[in-house]
């Protein structure tokens, strides 16, 4: 029988960030699988107007890369064709792995490819909200859907757009990428001394879907009531400015420390601080939380975690005690309090996340789950038991 490697090209401008390559990384340490990456040599972060250059971290990974039209924009950059044949004879995959939305042109451009070879396309997407999309780029979602061996969405409202939309085929749930429990390490945490003010802290961006309002009325109650804390604010954005504004009408402003924006490597230095992390976000006209990746981070050093009803958060937590309604000041407040007043309870739910994050979260976890599928999926003519097509979403 042959146990040769299988050999995966994922394709993705989300890996230009070396920091991203975890995942591919700790699939290469199994020895299962041998990894490519094709990502563009000229992405732009349109935010910040600047470019970013492909890091390659990892020797043990093969990087392409190529320049794109359109770059920084995930649904619209295209490479050119020439380059992607060039780059898939090189490599040879066994499996093309593409971590764009299935109505993105790239994803096109490989869905044709695998028409071609009859080798198998798997696609990854964030997308968790029905949204109108020009006749082509409809035409183009049917195309990719009808030549995709699996579909793994980022969160279970993608899980069950993709059913709405027609695709029949294998779905699975899990996160694009894992955490780094090496730098996400409960060793990063702060000793705490007896009467420090409880500190009670946000990592992300300022704007107005991300709910840090929430916080700030939800610490006003805590003050009325006595309670003593502190709010850490790690981030930035364009809405920084009304944050300051509603601090101050919350009365809660020489409360908040304004930490900036925090480099991903400093994170865990961060968030380390916290005693409790909290992810307000509130679903807006074109968004909702697609997964929440600070709270894994934050689980996996052993911080609580609070969270919104907002998109996935619930589903990433999983403990219905721990999550709030959207936009409910008042049902974080009561949330937080039982964290101040009962810290067995507050030690317990930080080591409920750790478990859980290395249930199902850390890179290794999930390059396990990705090599079991790939290898389902090269069975001979696709034959599943009944468990395998229970595990992996096939329709009855």
């Amino acid at each position: 029988m042959n146990h040769s490697p299988l050999r995966i090209l994922f394709i993705s401008h989300a890996y230009v960030v070396g920091v991203n390559q975890g995942k591919l990384n700790a699939i290469a340490q199994t020895g299962k699988a041998e990894v490519g990456l094709l990502a563009p040599s000229n992405w732009k972060a349109l935010e910040w107007n600047r470019l970013l250059p492909l890091e390659t971290p990892y020797p043990n990974i093969k990087t392409y890369s190529a320049p794109v039209l359109f770059p920084g924009r995930g649904g619209a950059h295209v490479y050119a064709p020439w380059k992607i044949w060039h780059f898939l004879n090189d490599f040879q995959p066994d499996v093309v792995q593409v971590e764009e939305e299935v109505f993105s042109l790239s994803t096109f451009e490989l869905a044709i490819w695998s028409r071609i070879t009859g080798k198998p396309l798997v696609v990854f997407g964030w997308e968790n909200m029905e949204r109108r999309l020009p006749l082509p780029r409809h035409w183009i979602r049917q195309f990719v859907m009808s030549t995709a061996k699996l579909i793994i969405a980022g969160n279970r409202d993608g899980a069950n757009l993709l059913r709405q939309w027609g695709y029949t085929g294998l779905v699975e749930i899990m996160p694009q990428i894992g955490v780094d429990t090496q730098l996400f390490a409960a060793s990063m945490r702060s000793p705490k001394g007896r009467n420090e003010q409880f500190q009670i802290g946000f990592l992300g961006r300022f704007v107005p879907e991300k709910g840090v309002d929430v916080i700030f009325a939800a610490v006003r109650q805590l003050q009325q009531q006595g309670l003593n804390c502190r709010i850490i604010l790690c981030g930035s954005g364009s809405g920084e400015e009304a944050l300051r504004q509603e601090a101050q009408k919350q009365q809660v402003a020489d409360l908040v420390t304004w930490q900036g924006a925090v480099r991903h490597e400093q994170a865990p230095e961060q968030l380390g601080k916290f005693d409790v992390l909290v992810l307000p976000s509130r679903t807006a006209a074109t968004w909702k939380e697609q997964f929440g990746h600070v709270l894994i981070e934050a689980m996996a050093m052993g911080v609580p975690v609070i969270g919104s009803s907002s998109g996935e958060i619930p589903n990433v937590i999983g403990r219905p005690d721990l999550v709030f309604s959207e936009g409910d000041a008042q049902g974080l407040a009561v949330i937080l309090e039982r964290m101040i007043r009962d810290p067995g309870w507050r030690k317990e739910a930080g080591r409920y996340g750790m478990t859980r994050v290395y249930q199902h979260y850390t890179h290794e976890r999930i390059a396990e789950r990705l090599i079991s599928l790939w290898q389902k999926l090269l069975k001979p003519n696709g034959v599943y038991n009944e468990t395998e097509k229970a595990q992996m979403g096939v329709p009855e």
